[in-house]
């Protein structure tokens, strides 16, 4: 690997907490831009480094061509700026040569949420079946703790499992860079929690959902098998059905009833309360459907 791009990640893992997922994007992302550079006649070992503006506006446009989402290219392009911004801070380069390229402009992804009525149905039926009984109470416990908690699926897995042994109201949890917030967990979901600790007391693990070796929590592979088994079981579309989009049901149903944006966004532990903003689209998009199919005038 080039070594400021070794440079760079490590940066991103000390500086700003950068999960192993994100170094291996940011990673692939720069080798993507550096086969190009090399296509356009650089020497490989000093591809990135000798980049200019015109690579990066090609390699923009070769995307474009390629029909990458502009969500991919935005994407792409974040890694480039802050990369070479990070070499100007090092002082290995004197210009940006991304600073003039704009990001491709993006249409809002609306979250796709499923129904209260739906989740009622991956919750209750979806937590039985399962050909490993165990299965069941870690399919009900965590599905629960998903849809009454909003975490992560990251945040979830790294639960202690002294949060079933707990009466606190809250759990407090660690997400995004490092940041700390504390959310609320149901008498349900405490419920669910404890009878797979118990289930679980004999492994000795340090987890709420150990993975086979007890030492170490359940991979987020492993748990997907889980809930894909669990929404089948329910009836529902396992496309349908990820933890993001539990966490998305949690945002929007809250809203739904009433709850205030700013304390969505402190649930959430979004850092920007803009992130947040995006499910009061959902709402809106809502509000017009309703008005086009029940208002007398609606369709004219």
């Amino acid at each position: 690997m080039d070594r400021h791009v070794e440079a760079f990640l490590e940066m991103m893992v000390a500086m700003r907490n950068a999960a192993p997922r994100t170094r291996a994007a940011y990673a692939a992302d720069l080798r993507a831009f550096a086969a190009y550079c090399v296509g356009r006649g650089l020497e490989a070992d000093h591809a990135l480094i000798r980049a200019d503006a015109g690579c990066v506006q090609g390699y923009m446009a070769r995307l474009a061509e390629e029909g990458v989402s502009a969500r991919t290219a935005a994407r792409r392009l974040s890694c480039l700026r802050q990369f070479y911004r990070f070499l100007l801070r090092e002082e290995r380069r004197s210009d940006d040569p991304t600073a003039r390229e704009r990001a491709p402009k993006l249409a809002p992804a609306l979250p796709k949420v499923l129904s209260e009525a739906e989740v009622a149905r991956l919750i209750e039926d979806g937590s039985v079946g399962h050909e490993d009984p165990r299965r069941d109470l870690v399919a009900r416990a965590a599905i629960e703790l998903l849809y009454v908690t909003g975490l992560r699926i990251s945040e979830l897995l790294s639960l202690p499992s002294s949060l079933a042994r707990s009466v606190a109201p809250m759990v407090l949890v660690r997400g995004k860079g490092g940041r700390e917030r504390l959310v609320p967990v149901s008498a349900g979901a405490r419920a669910a929690a404890l009878a797979l600790a118990r289930h679980d007391r004999g492994l000795g693990s340090p987890w709420l959902f150990p993975g086979r070796d007890p030492s170490r929590p359940l991979t987020r592979q492993g748990f997907d098998k889980i809930l894909r088994q669990s929404a089948l079981l329910a009836g529902l579309d396992p496309e349908r059905v990820t933890p993001h989009v539990l966490r998305h049901s949690f945002a929007s149903h809250l809203l739904d009833r009433g709850a205030d944006l700013r304390a969505l966004q402190m649930l959430l532990g979004h850092a920007d309360i803009a992130t947040t903003q995006i499910y009061t689209h959902v709402m809106n998009e809502r509000l017009r459907h309703a008005v086009a199919r029940h208002h007398p005038l609606g369709n004219g």
